[in-house]
């Protein structure tokens, strides 16, 4: 399976716990980074495994920062992502199984030793239910998205568009102005050399 992984400071000796496991079991993982404790601000880590899922080029992504909240919410302001902040291995099993979660968020802070690990392998070897129930509970949070996506496109588009239109109606009545004229002093020169 491809799995992104990322996480801010204080989940990065988590994520290389995790990322080291996820290798050995032959999973082709895509690590965002951070690459060092440094302080790093969990939204740019986030956003990225959340958009690398959404967009298909990994199947589910593995999110940590000190509590998991952080990184949860930032991850589900991306469409198609249902992103869970576990704590226990059978709120991940829940997750997958009745959700189709495809973001698992951590708190790093929060999980005693090896429990990260337990729950991110519950996570990858649950499978969605497929239950007619569940199917349509997801089902209205995709619509939902799609239909506020549509809302903010339609209100960009018509301010965008409305404003664009008088800019470009502004130029073309200048340019007509100018065409007039030309043409006004073309028949002018034409009619004064008869």
């Amino acid at each position: 399976m491809k799995i992104a992984i990322g996480s801010d400071h204080a989940g990065f000796a988590l994520k290389a716990e995790l990322r080291e496991w996820l290798e050995d079991q032959g999973h082709n993982v895509y690590d965002v980074g951070p690459f060092s404790e440094d302080s790093v601000d969990y939204p740019d880590y986030a956003f990225k495994v959340a958009t690398v899922v959404a967009d298909g080029r990994c199947e589910r992504g593995i999110l940590i920062c000190g509590s998991g909240i952080g990184v949860s919410i930032c991850a589900n302001k991306v469409a198609r992502i249902r992103a869970a902040l576990c704590r226990e291995p059978e709120e991940a099993r829940l997750a997958r199984l009745h959700n189709d979660a495809n973001v698992l968020a951590l708190g790093a802070r929060f999980l005693p030793e090896g429990r990260g690990l337990t729950i991110m392998q519950t996570f990858l070897e649950t499978d969605f239910s497929e239950e007619e129930r569940h199917k349509r509970r997801v089902q209205k949070i995709a619509d939902f998205e799609d239909k506020q996506t549509m809302e903010r496109a339609k209100g960009l588009g018509v301010d965008y568009v409305s404003k664009k239109g008088k800019e470009l109606a502004d130029e073309a009545g200048e340019a007509l102005e100018k065409a007039s004229d030309f043409l006004k002093d073309v028949a002018g020169r034409v009619l004064n050399k008869k």
